[in-house]
């Protein structure tokens, strides 16, 4: 009796242990399949029924607007293979009009899909150029044009896309003043604009645009890609700047006149970012000022600098930052009799590093000798 109720126990025993087993190996598989549905959700996330990748290009969907000007904008940067006017991410996949567009009921925005060649022109240099034309600190506005169509917002197709994305996105907000309220999300649904908005500006070219001309000439002119030159942690600056370096890029400090390490350095070469390396001025461009500061005429390429409006210490200055490492470099300055085209860019030396023209080549910067030359 003791025996069969033994036996019993055991066979009871291995029961509950093989139920046991079974019930965790299910879970293990719901867990996987879940994991695995969720990639696959992703990867069929995008929807674009009007465009097949090729090999050898990128893609990523802009909003900024009207779709005019931003395609034109866009159609003008070196490398960009080709600008589409068209509707994303809506709350349903129907696909829309202009004129149903309009209504601000579809969720749908103006938007453009930039097709590039990575080998040419990076992500990154298009993101910088696309937030130096639009209001980052408005919702549901750009210019002139009102309603949920104009909302801002970059929709990437890619994880990698993603990526870059989101840190040019964190660069931008430091300098965002009143919100930050551009979309970064992921590309839903996309549907190619009516064959009368393609090319608009190019077929209209008095046609109405929130970008200026001088916006649209600067794009064409990019020469600096941005992709290299990447902001380090803050802990890293902290110990690689020096006291000075770190005030000055960091918290807009400004260094005194004359003390300090580059305002009469008459060499041939280039200044670059402390922060970043990315290449800012040419010695080219460098003249003798009473200033106190080093003082150039331009910068080797207008659309790695970034301007703002200063209002600090009751004055009214147009402050210049870094495009990609956003370090406060100084201010610029117009009708300065001493300046040969009338434009001072007072610059901190403590937010620049010198190289001489014959390391340019081994420092990295060769290709930009031609502009100290």
């Amino acid at each position: 009796m003791r025996k069969n109720i033994f036996q019993l126990l055991v066979f009871s025993l291995i029961l509950v242990v093989g139920a046991a087993v079974f019930t965790l190996r299910a879970a293990e598989s719901r867990e996987d399949n879940g994991k695995t549905h969720s990639k696959e959700a992703r990867m069929t996330v995008v929807k674009d029924p009007t465009y097949t990748k090729k090999t050898g290009e990128e893609v990523i969907y802009l909003a900024g607007g009207c779709f005019w000007g931003l395609e034109k904008y866009m159609e003008g940067i070196p490398g960009v293979i080709d600008a589409v006017s068209g509707y994303a991410n809506g709350r349903t996949d129907d696909e829309v009009n202009y004129r149903q567009v309009c209504t601000g009921t579809t969720g749908y925005k103006e938007t453009v899909r930039v097709v590039y060649d990575p080998k040419r022109v990076s992500l990154e240099t298009l993101l910088f150029a696309f937030f130096k034309i639009i209001d980052a600190g408005v919702e549901n506005r750009q210019g002139n044009d009102v309603g949920t169509q104009y909302q801002t917002g970059v929709f990437f197709a890619d994880d990698a896309s993603e990526a870059v994305a989101r840190r040019v996105a964190d660069i931008e907000k430091g300098r965002a003043e009143g919100g930050f309220y551009v979309l970064i999300e992921p590309l839903r649904i996309f549907h190619r604009a009516e064959e009368y908005h393609q090319d608009y500006l190019t077929k209209n070219p008095g046609g109405y645009c929130h970008i200026s001309r001088e916006e649209m000439e600067e794009a064409k002119d990019i020469k600096v890609d941005a992709a290299p030159y990447l902001k380090p942690a803050d802990d890293e600056l902290k110990n690689r700047l020096t006291e000075r370096q770190y005030a000055v890029t960091q918290k807009s400090a400004t260094e005194p006149p004359f003390d300090n390490e580059y305002y009469n350095n008459e060499e041939r070469g280039i200044y670059v970012d402390i922060v970043t390396g990315e290449p800012l001025f040419s010695s080219k461009d460098k003249y003798g000022s009473s200033c106190g500061w080093p003082a150039f005429t331009k910068g080797i390429d207008d659309g790695a600098i970034i301007y703002k409006e200063d209002g600090s210490f009751g004055m009214r200055r147009t402050e210049v930052r870094s495009r990609a490492g956003d370090s406060h470099l100084g201010h610029v300055f117009t009708g300065d009799r001493e300046s040969p085209n009338g434009t001072r860019y007072c610059i901190n030396s403590a937010a620049l590093r010198f190289i001489p023209y014959e390391d340019m080549d081994k420092e990295g910067y060769g290709e930009f000798k031609k502009y100290v030359e």
